[in-house]
This record gives C-alpha cells, structure tokens and sequence, in this order.
C-alpha cells in the first residue's frame, strides 16, 4: 500500500512541484488548498505524513504553522516537514523571522519533524526577459531548483532516518547577474523606490516593506546557501547554472 501524503498549500507553485515529485515515488499525493482549512483534520486523517508550505509572505508565519501541527495531531499524523527558507534567522527580514518562529512551533510538536531551507528559486527568474533588480547584480546567492527541492522533499517524506533534520538546500552557487545571463535574460538595476512605485505598488503596505527589506539585505549580503546537502539528498549533481 502506498504512503499517503498530504501536502498542506498543495495547490501553489512548489506544493505542485512536491505532489507530482510524490506521485512520480510512488506515494498518494493529497493537495490541501484553502477549502480545506474546513475541515482540516477531517483532511489529514489517514494520512502517514503531512507537508506544510505557508502562503507566501504570510502575516504570521507561525500561527500558521501551530494550526497544521494541532490538526495533525488531531487526526494522528505522526510525520511533519516543514518548508522553511535558507537563513530562516535574520533579524532585518521579517518573513524570515516568521520562518524561524515556524521552525520552532515544529521542534516543540512532540511530531517526527524535519525541516528543509531552500536558497532563492532559479524559477523566480524568467528566462529571455528583462529582470528588474532592486540589489546589486554581483549578489551572491545559493539558487535552488525548485524540481530538485520537490525531489529532495519526497525522499524526506517516504524514507526513514530524516527526523530531526533541517538540510540548506541548494542547487549551485552564483550571482543574481549570473544567473540572469545564464538564462539570456538582460538585468535592469532599479532603485528600491522605483520597484516600490512599479512593481509594488498594488501590494499590500506590509508586504511591500518586508520585500524592500529583503531588498536591501540581498543588497548588503545577498543568500549564500551551501550545495552540499542537495547534492547528497538527491544523490546526483543537481541543476547547474548554463552559461549561454
């Protein structure tokens, strides 16, 4: 009997990319969106494992979390991954923060947990167009596929020893300028206040500032994330930057 899996945020880009990583395992996929936050013990009952991705730049990132746990609990889900962000940790960027408090609602669960960061998507950046960048284009970062982390977040779910494990997951190391041209796309700099007045100008007020917030530390530091532990969880070489 295959393992069944509920993937809470299911229906989102990486829940996606984590369901179909799942099916191609062998496991029985299960997508939660928000309807069913309803019923969600009544979702999560008969499942072996549950995985928990939060909306982006949610309000409150542990709560959030605290209300998955709860209802795992509930419905005797004994397995929990938690997707995180690399260097949950940094005091000048809000929504990693949340990440971190999230962290530690799982740790305290009593719950089989592991935890995975992943660096910067590579999928945050399309290919062939002009990419307008509020940090400077020599911003080191460790970019993470998001095919590889779903694959690495499916070995996590279905093989034993990964409790108590938090894994940094990318996929190569380079520059956001780097990666841009790898995919022959061209870099336009913009200052914060011009993607604020652009790009940002239809979100949320607290939204808006916690990205010129991250804004401002990829300026500053960028994301390195180390490549060793996606490497090894996958046990292949994961995607690399192409250069064109």
């Amino acid at each position: 009997m295959s393992a069944r899996i509920a993937v809470v945020g299911g229906t989102g880009k990486t829940g996606r990319a984590v369901c179909a990583a799942l099916q191609g395992s062998g496991a029985d996929a299960v997508p939660l969106g928000r309807s069913a936050w309803i019923d969600l013990v009544g979702a999560l009952t008969g499942c072996d494992a549950v995985y928990v991705i939060a909306p982006n730049m949610h309000a409150d990132e542990a709560a959030y979390t605290e209300a998955v746990v709860t209802a795992a609990q509930r419905a005797g889900v004994s397995r929990l991954v938690l997707h995180s962000v690399a260097s949950p940790y940094v005091p000048a960027m809000p929504h990693h923060v949340g990440k971190a408090q999230a962290e530690d609602v799982v740790r305290r669960s009593g719950l089989d947990w592991s935890v995975l960061q992943p660096g910067v998507y590579v999928q945050n950046f399309a290919p062939g167009t002009t990419i307008r960048l509020p940090y400077r284009a020599e911003a080191p970062f460790g970019f993470a596929d998001l095919d590889d982390v779903a694959l690495v977040a499916a070995r996590v779910l279905l093989e034993q020893g990964h409790e108590g494990a938090t894994y940094e997951l990318a996929s190569f190391r380079a520059t956001a300028g780097e990666l841009a041209g790898s995919l022959g796309s061209r870099v336009e700099l913009v200052r914060p206040r011009q993607w604020a007045a652009a790009e940002g100008k239809g979100l949320e007020p607290r939204v808006r500032d916690w990205l010129l917030a991250m804004f401002a530390y990829y300026d500053r530091h960028g994301l390195p994330v180390g490549t060793l532990p996606m490497r090894v969880l996958l046990e292949r070489a994961p995607r690399a930057l192409v250069r064109t």
